[in-house]
């Protein structure tokens, strides 16, 4: 492609560095691959620019999903569990998936599993966010975690 972006079509390489020389501008391969190859007359600098800028656009799309914790234990209060059900709210508005862990010490580790359920379920439901469950409770060596993620 010439410096106006226009094609030049098939040259020999003498004849590229030629025309780039004659623009006062660099050639610079795109395509090394491609049978024949594909080189661009522009000024290297600017060339090094647009491709930091294209690799700064797609890395602003791409949003990578983070797995948040958000620890609970059987005797916390209404008030803190809102403070946490907003918080894994926000978390799901990111995208991120939330693994929401439910403390059981001593005795609760042996309490009725009903009762720990409706205390996993207490917070579940005062998410605001439209949610999944990924992962039913496991029990784990510190108490129950389940895993929800954004529904779609």
């Amino acid at each position: 492609m010439g410096n106006q972006g226009e094609n030049l079509g098939v040259v020999s390489i003498e004849e590229a560095l030629r025309l780039a020389e004659e623009a006062g501008l660099d050639l610079i391969e795109i395509a090394p691959t491609a049978k024949p190859p594909v080189c661009r007359i522009m000024e290297y600098g600017k060339y090094l620019y647009l491709q930091e800028k294209k690799a700064r656009e797609s890395a602003k799309k791409s949003h990578t999903s983070e797995l948040r914790n958000l620890r609970v234990n059987i005797g916390t209060s209404q008030h803190d569990l809102e403070l946490k059900a907003q918080k894994a709210s926000e978390f799901l508005k990111d995208g991120d998936r939330v693994r929401i862990e439910l403390a059981l010490k001593g005795r609760a580790k042996y309490m009725d599993k009903s009762f720990i359920n409706e205390r996993l379920q207490r917070i579940l439901h005062l998410i605001t966010e439209k949610h999944k469950i990924m992962e039913s409770p496991k029990k784990g060596p510190r108490g129950i975690s389940i895993l929800i993620e954004k529904d779609k």
